[in-house]
């Protein structure tokens, strides 16, 4: 096998406990799954300000040396976290031997509408909330069911204004700049980060694989651990 280790970044709201199952299986054929909490998830802090994309990709790196990570290593991440994998491919390749991209976020192939508007609303919120009675559950409620972004509305002080900043950032034009052999994974099912991502990825990124776990939505991780983690074994052996 080339590697037996993976670093893996994890997705917004989310953490190693996410990824337990996938990890315990991967470990049971030889593969250690590194999955560290970033800042302002799972039991590390948040960020004392708002953080960019671009400081979440610094912490990876400080955390790749800090902790002896020989590279080039095989890079994963899902959602949020396949967003910074990606931008690290893009940045500094010669990190990176291989790329595990899953159900991975901060691409648009349309013009999103809901983006617009939870920057709106985030930005009429901060202005007017004090003066409107029933603001917070009125804002939680039109993110749950009108877009359906409860990522927003799980966070808390700092990390608002820092998932605001990440979802800002839109990494599609800068996808054909990944040349490292990248696996793509995907449910067919999922909402947050629609499947036609997961052919845009494919098609833009020379060489790479791609794996469709039918009936799983975004959280492929919880609802189909064994395929996800056949998938990584199989590319990575």
């Amino acid at each position: 096998m080339e590697s037996t280790r993976i670093l893996l970044l994890h997705g917004w709201g989310s953490s190693h406990r996410y990824w337990k199952k996938v990890i315990d299986i991967l470990g049971k054929r030889g593969v250690e799954l590194i999955v560290p909490d970033m800042p302002g998830f799972g039991d590390n802090p948040p960020p004392p300000k708002p953080w960019r994309g671009s400081d979440y990709q610094n912490w990876v790196l400080k955390f790749i040396a800090e902790n002896g990570l020989q590279t080039p290593l095989i890079l994963a991440g899902h959602s949020f976290g396949g967003g910074l994998a990606m931008k690290l491919a893009i940045d500094r390749p010669e990190l990176i031997k291989k790329l595990v991209l899953i159900a991975s976020a901060r691409m648009y192939v349309k013009k999103s509408l809901y983006k617009k508007i939870l920057s709106e609303i985030a930005k009429f919120g901060k202005k007017f909330s004090p003066f409107i009675p029933f603001f917070d559950i009125v804002r939680k409620i039109v993110y749950r069911f009108v877009i359906r972004e409860m990522d927003y509305a799980r966070t808390s002080g700092t990390m608002k204004a820092t998932f605001i900043n990440v979802i800002k950032e839109d990494l599609t034009p800068q996808i054909g700049r990944i040349k490292t052999p990248t696996l793509i994974v995907w449910g067919n099912k999922d909402r947050a980060t629609p499947l036609e991502h997961a052919y845009l990825l494919n098609e833009k990124i020379d060489g790479s694989e791609l794996v469709v776990i039918e009936s799983a939505g975004h959280a492929v991780n919880l609802e189909a651990p064994e395929k996800v983690a056949e998938a990584v074994y199989n590319f990575i052996k």
